[in-house]
């Protein structure tokens, strides 16, 4: 199906400015749909003037649906549907004829014009199933009388609010509370979900007949009474707001819609959400986040004073073999300690593997000898990673970046490159020197070093990986190359 944009661009010659006025009316005609208990399809002019083409549709939640199939991407010419033409010419809403009947179901047509500055850039057709029409309870007679004002401020160009930018996924919406005020801030009409948020909030009483910005405020703790005139006149209905109040372990969520059909006050529709669970969530959701990084602080913590001790365990040795055992034990646990470190100041438990690297390689460094001093560079990006596979892929990288340092390029230096390839969910990893390279007899099955051991036991069981070890290019030093084949996007 196409998109409304597809179907401007195509069709039509609405400019950029007219497209994005369009966006916003559909990003808000939910609101519309459900207090007309409508379908709404939104028509534009065929640049050559013969007729309409629907670039948008939305159904009601509140009622039944009067359109069974998609419309977008369809034509209608002109003369076929009379109020069609009638609302884009003459820049009126259009209600006049007899319902229409559509596999046996009664459909009530009506066509507002959809206005910007001067001009009128397409029409909504509002479409109700009257199987649905019964005896209207005081409810829809609120939901149709606003919807009405709205529909009017569509015809003036006033709706979609100037300058308003909303949330629409934590938006209220009209089955979650209503309250219809008049020209001074008086309830004149709350819903039962509406009620029930006030109530949350501390509300005794009944809504109707109240000033809803006056009994918002009233409805605060102690602390927040020195804002009480400011809420007072955030909730009076004169402005468009969206604000969230808080009283005890109550929280509502509020947009209020100011009413002006035809330019003249008409009072405001306020939309109101119960969000107090799903406020709850997200405060223990912070507050696990905050423990798990204090959990990684800490382990990073216990990591450096292991390290420590090694360190200065090394230092008491006095044979050299023991002593270079300790100290690669000491930089595989500053490794570990590295990527704690960056957990612990993550929102999530992912890390951004280049910095990571950068810090692996810059501890590396330090076992090359002094007046050869080798420092490896990295190439390429690693990208974010989870957890499960940062950790061992520095080691691997580790092992890999100091045993080309100290055995591979040596007294004589030379070059060490690290270098990441991230595509399509899977990660290359290649280690590379120019240094004396592989002894002629290496097997890569049948090597007993320590650190090989511990790079292929991390490659193939931790990262479910391939390991592969041969002569550089143009069979100079030394190539390492690890392949991951999952490790996301």
């Amino acid at each position: 199906m196409p998109s409304l944009d597809d179907v401007v661009r195509q069709y039509t010659d609405l400019g950029d400015v007219d497209r994005e006025w369009l966006h916003r009316l559909v990003a808000e005609w939910q609101m519309l749909a459900d207090l007309s208990f409508a379908d709404l399809v939104l028509w534009v002019p065929d640049r050559e003037g013969l007729g309409f083409w629907a670039c948008a549709q939305m159904r009601p939640t509140t009622g039944p649906t009067a359109h069974l199939d998609d419309l977008v991407g369809s034509f209608v010419p002109r003369g076929r549907r009379s109020l069609l033409d009638a609302a884009f010419d003459e820049g009126r809403i259009c209600r006049e004829g007899d319902p229409e009947w559509r596999d046996e179901v009664p459909v009530r047509i009506e066509s507002i014009p959809v206005r910007r500055c001067d001009r009128v850039l397409g029409v909504i057709t509002r479409n109700t199933n009257l199987l649905s029409v019964r005896t209207p309870s005081r409810l829809e007679l609120t939901y149709l009388k606003t919807a009405t004002d709205l529909a009017q401020m569509i015809v003036d160009g006033a709706f979609p609010l100037p300058g308003e930018r909303v949330d629409l996924d934590s938006a209220p919406r009209v089955g979650d509370g209503l309250a219809r005020l008049d020209p001074d801030g008086i309830v004149t009409y709350a819903s039962p979900n509406a009620q029930s948020a006030y109530r949350r909030l501390g509300l005794t009483g009944d809504l109707l007949g109240c000033h809803l910005g006056t009994t918002t405020a009233e409805l605060l703790p102690p602390s927040r009474r020195p804002v009480d005139e400011a809420i007072s006149a955030l909730i009076s209905g004169r402005a468009p707001r969206e604000t969230e109040i808080e009283s005890g372990a109550a929280v509502v969520s509020m947009r209020v819609i100011p009413l002006v059909p035809k330019g003249a006050p008409a009072g405001a529709l306020v939309l109101l959400r119960d969000v107090t669970d799903l406020r709850r969530r997200e405060r223990e959701l912070l507050t696990k986040e905050a423990t798990i990084r204090e959990i990684h602080h800490r382990v990073k913590n216990n990591l450096q004073t292991v390290a420590a001790l090694l360190r200065l365990q090394a230092r008491r040795l006095g044979t050299t073999g023991g002593r270079e055992a300790l100290e690669e034990a000491v930089r595989r646990v500053g490794t570990i300690a590295i990527v704690h470190e960056t957990l612990s100041t993550a929102f999530e438990e992912r890390v951004d593997f280049d910095e990571v690297a950068d810090r692996v390689l810059a501890m590396v460094a330090e076992v090359s000898i002094p007046e050869t001093r080798v420092v490896p560079r990295r190439k390429g990006s690693f990208g974010m990673l989870d957890a499960e596979t940062a950790t061992p892929l520095a080691m691997v990288i580790t092992e890999v970046a100091q045993n080309a340092v100290q055995h591979g390029v040596g007294r004589s230096g030379g070059r060490v490159e690290v270098v990441g390839d991230r595509q399509d969910g899977k990660l290359r990893v290649v280690v590379e020197d120019d240094g004396r390279g592989l002894p002629d007899d290496f097997d890569l099955e049948v090597s007993g070093r320590l650190g090989l051991q511990i790079v292929r036991t991390l490659v193939e069981s931790e990262l479910g990986g391939q390991l592969t070890i041969g002569p550089g290019r143009e069979g100079k030093g030394t190539r390492v190359v690890v392949d991951i084949p999952d490790v996301g996007l």
